[in-house]
This record gives C-alpha cells, sequence and structure tokens, in this order.
C-alpha cells in the first residue's frame, strides 16, 4: 500500500493507494497522527508491514505541522526500511521540510 500524508495545515491529508481521508487535526496532529493512520491502514485491512512506499508534502506550510508530519514519516520510513518520496516524487533518504520562509521562532525570555 503507498501512502501519502499532508500536515501543512490544520487539515491532514492522508491517501492509502486510492483512499483519500482528511481530518482536522489541529491542535491534536502531535497527540494522534500515528493512531489516525494506523486506524484508517486498519479501515483498508492493513497493517504498518503493508505500507510499501511514503510520499510527503514538506511545505510550504504550517511550521509545526510540518515538523511533525516529518519526524512521523521520517520515523515509519527508517523502521520499516520503506521508500520515501517528497512532494515531487523524488525519492529521498530524508523529509526535511521546505516552511517557505524563515522560521519564526520566539527567543527564549531568559
Amino acid at each position: 500500500m503507498k501512502m501519502y500524508l499532508d500536515t501543512s495545515t490544520s487539515t491532514t491529508i492522508l491517501e492509502l493507494d486510492d483512499h483519500h481521508y482528511e481530518w482536522e487535526s489541529g491542535r491534536e496532529l502531535a497527540r494522534d497522527l500515528l493512531k489516525y493512520i494506523h486506524d484508517k491502514l486498519q479501515e483498508n485491512g492493513c497493517d504498518w508491514h503493508d505500507l510499501e512506499s511514503i510520499k510527503f508534502n514538506a511545505g510550504p506550510g504550517s511550521f509545526t505541522g510540518l515538523r511533525i508530519g516529518a519526524t512521523v514519516i521520517n520515523t515509519l520510513a527508517r523502521d520499516l526500511n520503506i521508500p520515501l518520496y517528497n512532494q515531487r516524487g523524488e525519492q529521498v533518504e530524508i523529509i526535511l521540510p521546505e516552511y517557505g520562509r524563515p522560521a519564526n521562532i520566539t527567543p527564549p525570555k531568559k
């Protein structure tokens, strides 16, 4: 099964082969993303080891959403030993988020 994931907005997009899912993940993305993917795999009679490849939209988009999504798919691809592709369809070893602008990180107060 081929997986596509887009966490660049508050609406997470997941595709498993020809099945398209949208989830208003909002602030629950970090907590619930793995469970959401696993639940959708199980709805299709599959499990983690049925994944053949992962494609990820690395941005531009939400700083936090892209970091969370990239962490999850990089970990899955490595642990499952499956190919990983960026949004241009290029096979890559690791996904790095493409924010589209410099990250707006608040400096420490101390």
